[in-house]
């Protein structure tokens, strides 16, 4: 398929700024590829399009302070995005400006942080080895930024409402942004209501958001983000498929983990590996049967998932709608509900 398949035209005022309050304010369009149908709705009934006995899966990631800024000893300055953590020390990184950093380059954030260029990675990064005084996370948290994706323009008054409500695995470069329109109450009331809440983990890096670079899209290649599934979401998935519910991901980020990790139609692997799983039309899928999701960038590597999920042409019909109708895209957008395309 051609990458031009997946693009579409979206008006720059229509991509979000600031997150609404509360969080599940937010517009939600509701998608049945069966039946062809589009209707819009509020996120704060999802539960009307919900059934005791379905589950809902939540990627419990939290976001890093990956964004540090430095100097070379020459006194040029240096930003580092944390990436994918390879050891107690070593990262793999972006470095701006990455073309003048070479291999022995050491950047300065400080008194308390140093680091070192050791190597250079397959997309154009850097690996650098840290040496720091203390506990890594705790000097992290002082000397970083909580990044936002480079189309948000304005600050945050409040860097939390860039994570989920539910969020506790520190690792990820950028967040999970389908579950930030859940409220603490939101899920309360659903699991009051009989919907299964289950977690799995996957640190969202370049893999998600790396532009596709290539004109057939059969021909790229994501990075390696590391996921985890504990036994009780392992467990929680089978008996779900066993009593007819559905098992429903909230974000590209959970299908892939549990896409990664199907055995078959009913269970997934428990464990902890790192996936490079490229998801778009004609993948069938084994384990998720509805999805929760944000409006996403053209020719994304997102929007060809959801293309999948449901067909290009019908996600497009959506698209469409939803720019005509005024929804609020991307990480603080509004969001879908759609439930899987039958073959």
């Amino acid at each position: 398929m051609r990458l031009s398949d997946f693009d579409y035209n979206l008006p720059e005022e229509l991509i979000a700024q600031r997150p609404l309050e509360p969080r599940n304010a937010s517009r939600l369009m509701v998608l049945d590829p069966a039946r062809r149908t589009i209707t819009n709705e509020h996120f704060f009934d999802l539960r009307k399009f919900l059934r005791a006995g379905d589950t809902l899966i939540f990627n419990d990631t939290r976001v890093i302070p990956a964004r540090l800024l430095g100097r070379k000893s020459t006194g040029a300055r240096v930003e580092i995005f944390l990436l994918r953590r390879l050891d107690a020390v070593t990262w793999e990184t972006l470095v701006k400006p990455g073309r003048k950093i070479a291999e022995g380059t050491e950047i300065a954030f400080g008194d308390e942080l140093s680091c070192k260029v050791v190597g250079r990675t397959d997309f154009g990064g850097r690996v650098v080895q840290f040496e720091f005084s203390g506990v890594f996370e705790e000097v992290l948290d002082r000397l970083g930024e909580t990044p936002l994706p480079p189309y948000i323009h304005e600050k945050l008054d409040d860097s939390e409402r860039y994570q989920t409500v539910y969020n506790r695995e520190r690792g990820s470069a950028a967040a999970p942004t389908a579950g930030l329109h859940f409220t603490a109450e939101q899920m309360r009331d659903l699991a009051a209501f009989g919907v299964n809440l289950g977690f799995v983990t996957l640190h969202v890096g370049l893999g998600t958001f790396r532009p596709v670079q290539v004109e057939t899209i059969e021909q790229h290649e994501m990075h390696e983000e590391y996921f985890s599934i504990p036994q009780a979401t392992a467990d929680l998935i089978r008996e779900t498929k066993l009593r007819g519910g559905r098992v429903i991901a909230v974000g590209t980020t959970s299908i892939r983990t549990l896409e990664a990790a199907a055995l078959d139609k009913s269970s997934v692997a428990v464990g902890s590996s790192s996936t490079k799983i490229f998801i778009y039309p004609g993948y069938e899928f084994k384990i998720v049967d509805a999805l929760i999701t944000n409006f996403h960038l053209p020719k994304s590597t997102l929007l060809m998932l959801v293309s999948a999920f449901a067909g290009r042409e019908f996600i497009l019909q959506a698209y469409a709608e939803a720019v005509a109708e005024r929804y609020r895209f991307f990480s603080f957008g509004d969001a879908m509900f759609i439930t899987r395309r039958e073959h």
